[in-house]
């Protein structure tokens, strides 16, 4: 599964930016596939959340972080944000 499996295609916003560039980079990568990193991204930015989430929570649990977290807890810190919107 990939963020276009769950929101359709990619579409172009209209404007160019790094957020928009790191986004569209990790799209239509399996989302086991994905960095840490784009991991986080996507649950800040309300991404594909259901899967993402379940895929943060079992690697947190595994404890072999990737070392592409931009800070230490990174993921960990994005997935207690998403578990927050959602109660």
């Amino acid at each position: 599964m990939t963020a276009a499996d769950v929101h359709g295609p990619w579409t172009d916003p209209g404007w160019e930016s790094g957020l928009t560039d790191r986004v569209r980079e990790y799209w239509d990568v399996p989302i086991p596939r994905l960095p840490d990193a784009a991991l986080a991204l996507f649950l800040r930015q309300v991404i594909a959340v259901g899967p993402v989430l379940q895929e943060a929570r079992h690697r947190l649990a595994a404890g072999r972080p990737d070392d592409t977290e931009l800070y230490d807890g990174e993921l960990a810190n994005a997935v207690e944000q998403a578990e927050g919107r959602a109660s």
